[in-house]
């Protein structure tokens, strides 16, 4: 299924891509002409903008807006190849990469053990590339006048079996007896996976998500919800709450590091203030995909515009530094996970700590 990125119109969002790309791509050498480029340049560039194919990608719907906006604005440059991004949600998509069946599988959290180990068994190199920050955002109903505020805890007593609120005086007991209606991504979603698997049940094997929650692969059906309903609330990436903030508010979280209140916002994903729901976005590349020219070009006009794309789409860019190692890993197919140890424990920590050549571990 493709996916349109959430509230813009095509004509927007066209507008928006060539704007942002064309700042990426311009002031790099003010002092070039066209005089300066050589006919051997000219005839290279021509060559590539002739290669054809076609380029599969499914995963993650959070990652969808950018490998879209990637696509989009790719095939106007290189129009005989074909990118196609299906939605099926970070497991979903997974299933069918660790099956070599895809180029690219979209990720809103890093691969599993389970996933790993699946790909080594059928031979399917990859290259671990994140690409920007999202803060998953928890969202209320914008009438919803009685909510300032939410713990962990609080949250482990809405979205948990265990914790039993029916209502939201269940969780302050100076809140109205108002019922609550949970909205939340499928299964198969690696946000659903990072929500309750990293933070909110985060290695309690007796707490379980609850088995009433409304439930959707697709972040604009979540979004409707919440509007929909004063007493409801959900939880989906920055982009999307940052794109209908019209309709919905975010819950400022209490770190639990500091006990401070923190809105999603640009500046505080970057920073790491919204914890512990700042989280990295990944895609995964095939290996042996990468033999084929119009992969080579698709992964490297991705990656060369990964700053501006993640901005035109509400994301968080990753800071330069961060970019260059991201690049020099691709270019030197540094294939394998750096968030899995030898033994396939989960490796958990700042990127800048954790995507190094000295955690990778190899997939061959």
């Amino acid at each position: 299924m493709l996916r349109a990125m959430p509230n813009t119109t095509p004509g927007f969002r066209t507008f928006l891509l060539a704007a942002a790309l064309l700042t990426a791509t311009t002031g790099c050498d003010s002092t070039q002409t066209a005089d300066s480029t050589t006919d051997a340049q000219d005839d290279s560039a021509s060559e590539l903008t002739q290669i054809q194919g076609e380029v599969a990608i499914d995963g993650s719907s959070t990652v969808a807006p950018i490998s879209e906006a990637a696509a989009e604005q790719f095939e106007k440059k290189f129009g005989n190849v074909k990118v196609t991004v299906a939605t099926s949600g970070t497991g979903g998509g997974f299933k069918r990469f660790t099956r070599g069946e895809t180029d690219i599988s979209d990720a809103s959290r890093p691969i599993k053990d389970s996933e790993f180990k699946a790909c080594k068994e059928n031979g399917v190199s990859f290259v671990e590339l994140p690409i920007a920050y999202d803060g998953l955002s928890i969202v209320i109903n914008k009438d919803n006048d009685f909510v300032d505020k939410l713990t962990i805890e609080q949250l482990k007593k809405i979205f948990l079996t265990e914790g039993g609120a029916k209502t939201w005086k269940d969780v302050d007991a100076s809140w109205p007896d108002t019922t609550i209606k949970i909205y939340a991504p499928g299964t198969d979603s690696g946000t659903f996976d990072y929500f309750f698997g990293d933070v909110v049940a985060k290695d309690e094997e007796n707490e379980h998500p609850r088995d009433d929650m409304s439930v959707s692969e697709d972040d604009n059906t979540l979004v409707t919800g919440v509007a929909g309903e004063k007493g409801a609330i959900g939880f989906f990436g920055a982009s999307y709450y940052f794109a209908n903030k019209d309709k919905i508010k975010a819950v400022p979280i209490v770190n639990p590091l500091n006990s401070e209140a923190v809105s999603p916002t640009a500046e505080t994903i970057e920073s790491g203030a919204y914890a512990p729901f700042s989280r990295p976005l990944f895609i995964y590349i095939k290996a042996d995909s990468m033999k084929r020219a119009e992969m080579k070009q698709f992964v490297k006009f991705y990656l060369e515009n990964a700053a501006s794309l993640a901005k035109a789409v509400d994301y968080v860019p990753l800071p330069a530094d961060i970019y260059e190692t991201v690049q020099n890993h691709f270019d030197d197919r540094m294939t394998g996970t750096h968030y899995l140890t030898p033994n396939m424990e989960k490796q958990i920590g700042p990127l800048k700590e954790i995507y190094t050549a000295d955690n990778l571990v190899d997939i061959e």
